[in-house]
């Protein structure tokens, strides 16, 4: 079915079912499609009319929903969280806005709680936001009218309305391990926190054949914990196991509360085209001072995820001030850079690594003062031969060996030094 304008609409339409980057990988790059969950509310269509002075958002529904919406500054956004849905959109949907709305993102950010976020052309406010009974052969309805306002205007809106909750668990969804905060067993047994980077609304890079990143390290972070759990001398707790969001201060938390003694993110890079081709992987370490300009452009690009999920980056809870005052604890970076050299050497026998392996800049997902931490960047999306073996099982398979059998060998050592001395 072909998308059209009309009467001043824009209608975004596809006939094929489509979850943005839900998509698994197997073997020979195929991708395997999920099924959609049925017990969900399904949003089937979606449209946005108006202008620069007001416009509305449409989604269509097969089932009534609660919803809460609020406004984010810097950039202006417009945040809607719903319990779960099932998005059947097409798969560009939201790339192109109308009117107030440059564009807009959606997916799931946690278990049982969806989010949709507008990227503003400029301030506005929320005239009205409701969702419709299905009535008169029409499905029910989602829509958000907004107004726009000046700057004055919407930041006195701002300072009015509260700090945003997270959606609520308002539907099944089905046994989540390891879920952000979760202590698990009290078993004596050191604790790795593998952090599969972005997820949800959030896809990371983006390669040109249709890959996600978030998809791609959730493939990496789910083995590894496999490898790691087949030993039995190490618990491993996922700060994601599915494709939800998680914001980059509750992935500390998560190391955090779970008494981690070591912390590795997984994530996948790519260039932009003007800054041509590169290939490899790479080790980060957390330091005040970027290593060389990739790396400080890495760490900003990744830093802005909590504001892809319409996380107000300005209200920081008080423990990640703390966080950021302990940062200069030097006995956590001495071993977390310990660890990325250990895990170099091992990498490097399975695995291609970049021409500048060992790399350090400010990523926030890193500040955790007490756990040694890292960072890995498995490859570039945007190199053709670095990404068909990020979607390769038997290169993930060799590379999920070389890195469990680093962390391995790390927390080995952690288990001796802590042993009591008759």
């Amino acid at each position: 079915m072909a998308c059209r304008a009309n009467m001043g609409i824009v209608w975004l339409c596809a006939t094929a079912m489509f979850v943005p980057g839900a998509a698994s990988f197997a073997a020979g790059n195929e991708p395997v499609r999920p099924e959609v969950a049925v017990d969900f509310p399904v949003a089937s269509a979606v449209r946005v009319a108006g202008d620069l002075k007001q416009t509305r958002f449409v989604l269509d529904l097969d089932k009534k929903i609660d919803l809460r919406a609020f406004l984010l500054s810097d950039p202006y956004r417009v945040v809607i969280d719903t319990p779960q849905v099932s998005f059947r959109l097409a798969p560009k949907a939201g790339e192109a806005g109308r009117g107030l709305i440059k564009a807009f993102r959606y997916g799931l950010v946690m278990p049982g709680g969806s989010r949709i976020v507008f990227d503003l052309a400029g301030p506005a406010k929320i005239g009205k936001a409701y969702v419709l009974d299905a009535a008169n052969g029409q499905p029910s309805r989602l829509v958000v009218e907004l107004e726009a306002v000046d700057r004055a205007a919407f930041n006195r809106l701002l300072a009015r309305s509260s700090s945003p909750e997270p959606a609520k668990d308002t539907g099944p969804s089905g046994p989540v391990a390891d879920a952000p905060g979760s202590t698990g067993a009290e078993d004596g047994r050191l604790v790795v926190v593998i952090d599969p980077g972005h997820g949800g609304l959030d896809n990371g890079t983006q390669a040109s054949t249709g890959e996600s990143e978030k998809d791609l390290v959730l493939a990496f972070g789910t083995a590894l914990r496999d490898r790691i759990e087949q030993g039995g001398k190490f618990r491993v707790v996922m700060t994601r196991t599915d494709d939800t969001f998680i914001p980059l201060a509750e992935r500390v938390r998560v190391a955090r509360n779970n008494g981690a003694s070591l912390f590795v993110s997984i994530h996948a890079d790519a260039l932009p085209r003007h800054e041509g081709d590169a290939r490899g992987a790479t080790i980060y370490t957390l330091s005040d001072r970027a290593s060389d300009r990739e790396a400080e452009r890495l760490a900003e690009a990744e830093n802005k995820a909590d504001a892809i999920g319409g996380v107000d980056l300005t209200e920081e809870p008080t423990e990640v001030a703390d966080i950021l005052i302990d940062l200069a604890r030097r006995e956590t970076r001495t071993f977390s850079n310990r660890f990325a050299r250990l895990l170099m050497g091992e990498m490097k026998t399975s695995a291609r690594m970049h021409k500048h392996p060992l790399k350090s800049a400010g990523f926030r997902v890193l500040k955790a003062p007490d756990v040694p931490s890292v960072l890995v960047e498995l490859g570039y999306v945007s190199n053709n031969a670095d990404l068909r073996q990020m979607a390769s099982e038997e290169w993930r398979s060799r590379t999920v060996r070389s890195v469990a059998k680093a962390i391995e060998a790390f927390l080995a050592k952690r288990v001796v030094s802590a042993a009591p001395v008759d």
